[in-house]
């Protein structure tokens, strides 16, 4: 039997594709090798699923900074304001939070999966688990799908969905990367993203911050001439091997990209952005004038965290105890530039299969981005995360696996039909 479409993986973007093929009267078959579909979206968000963005399209592509720029033909035929449309359409009712994030009312990602599985059904999908794919025979008008139990399936057009190489413990794994370039597609160099990043500097070794978290900070990567690459204000997390929590997710890629060329990398916080240089300087000073008996650890108290302070006196060799009427403009102008420029080196990241998100992929050069098909092969399609796309955390890619999928699918159909 040959099918009109075949999807392979059954992710955010592979659920998106198989609905979106059998919606456009396409026969489908999608194909997963795990036992269970959306293994992605289930942990996504906390487990609460968090399934688009509702923010401005503008401002999506902005948090897509992996070539989210070539989402702009796909935007302009499904964009973020349609899946919110679809999930409601599917009887999910979404809700939003902060910065534009888009979750289900229910606060459970599985009424996210329910609602795609019982679609997949009413469309009559022909779904397969368990149905590890080993490769794929490319024809002129037909493609062979050859799954691992020996098992071969024809169809007309192939959508291939299998995500990248993060999170690998939901079938993730890379395989998709082979098939695509048996198609004659380059992979562009892979490497993780949204990820922890790793130091070895003495305060990370002695885990003197070890579990501090500095709450909506400004973290940046500085380039060579010290000059911030990007910024990202959020909180972070000093850890017992480096540097994490969302604002150091977020920075990461930059990061990462930077090692690629460089054996280490300064970033810089700054504990208190909503002052400048000037204002904290003079700040702090009056503080000093106005307690000339009290103790700098009292007068500056609430400032930043407890022991953040604690780790600037040591650095500074500040005794904490010494009075206010006993620091001088110096001190005062050393502490002020510690809390605002703190400097240290990152010499790495955790490993891809810690990252959330995986950067590099196949060439998005190669793919026509109205309908995500490929350049180089006939019949065959390409969405979600085995792409050369990526975003931040917080809705964005989702919304690309899903826009991606979407217009695979569908293009995948009217060219099998």
């Amino acid at each position: 039997m040959t099918y009109d479409v075949i999807v392979i993986g059954g992710g955010p973007s592979g659920l998106m594709a198989a609905i979106s093929a059998a919606e456009h009267g396409a026969k489908t078959l999608l194909l997963e090798k795990g036992k269970k579909l959306g293994k992605k979206l289930a942990i996504s968000g906390g487990g609460r699923c968090n399934v688009t963005n509702r923010l401005p399209e503008e401002e999506v592509i902005k948090h897509i900074p992996g070539n989210g720029k070539f989402l702009y033909s796909a935007f302009s035929i499904f964009n973020n304001y349609d899946i919110i449309d679809f999930f409601e359409n599917l009887g999910v009712a979404l809700k939003e939070e902060d910065h534009g994030r888009m979750f289900p009312v229910s606060n459970s990602a599985k009424s996210v999966v329910d609602a795609l599985l019982n679609k997949l059904s009413e469309l009559n999908v022909e779904i397969q688990i368990n149905s590890p794919v080993e490769a794929i025979d490319y024809g002129e008008t037909e493609h062979t799908v050859i799954r691992m139990d020996g098992k071969k399936h024809l169809t007309k057009s192939i959508v291939i969905a299998v995500g990248g190489k993060a999170v690998p413990h939901t079938g993730s794994t890379g395989d998709g990367y082979a098939w695509a370039k048996k198609a004659g597609h380059t992979i562009t160099k892979l490497y993780p993203t949204e990820v922890a990043l790793t130091s070895n500097e003495t305060f990370i070794k002695n885990k003197a911050l070890q579990g501090l978290a500095l709450r909506d900070a400004a973290v940046s990567v500085l380039n060579k001439r010290n000059k911030p690459i990007i910024t990202h204000r959020m909180d972070m997390l000093f850890t017992h091997f480096g540097v994490s929590g969302p604002a150091v997710l977020r920075c990461s890629q930059f990061a990462v990209k930077e090692l690629m060329k460089e054996k280490a990398v300064n970033m810089e916080i700054d504990a208190i952005p909503d002052y400048n240089m000037e204002e904290l300087i003079n700040e702090i000073s009056k503080s000093v004038k106005e307690n000339p008996k009290k103790s700098i650890k009292n007068i500056l108290k609430g400032i930043v965290p407890e022991r953040f302070l604690q780790y600037i006196f040591e650095l500074l060799e500040i005794d904490e105890e010494t009075k206010g009427s006993n620091i001088s403009k110096e001190t005062v102008r050393s502490i002020a530039h510690t809390m605002k420029q703190f400097q240290f080196k990152v010499n790495g990241s955790l490993p891809m299969e810690k990252a959330f998100v995986t950067g590099g992929g196949i060439s998005i050069k190669e793919i026509v981005p109205s309908t995500m098909q490929s350049k180089c092969m006939n019949r065959l399609y390409f969405c979600g995360e085995i792409l050369d796309i990526h975003g931040y955390t917080g809705g964005y890619n989702i919304t690309s696996a899903l826009v991606t999928g979407r217009l695979a699918g569908m293009n995948a159909a009217y060219e099998a039909i």
